[in-house]
């Protein structure tokens, strides 16, 4: 497992890496939501109501600050997060007050 903090310009989101068999799971956390790889399960995110935004395709953290947005939640379509925006400027949303 891999933990590391992901510096942006509005604050400092947590990543979180767990090799398995056949590919990583992925997560970066922010204080509001989270962006995360193709294992999330969107409809079970929005029934939760959370701010959550999925990356298909990413094996490591830059691949999500670099990759584009496949699906969101209502949620975070109301932070301003939508499909096909960078994980970057996604997260930037997602961090800090």
């Amino acid at each position: 497992m891999e933990i590391k903090e992901i510096s942006l310009k509005n604050g400092v989101a947590l990543g979180i890496k767990v090799e398995l068999p056949n590919a990583p799971f992925l997560m970066i956390k922010g204080d509001k939501g989270f962006i995360m790889c193709g294992y999330l399960d969107i409809k079970a995110a929005e029934k939760l109501k959370d701010v959550a935004a999925k990356i298909k395709g990413v094996s490591d953290f830059v691949d999500i600050l670099d990759g584009e947005i496949t699906d969101v939640t209502t949620e975070a379509e109301k932070l301003g997060i939508l499909k096909g925006m960078k994980g970057r400027e996604a997260l930037e949303k997602l961090v800090g007050k």
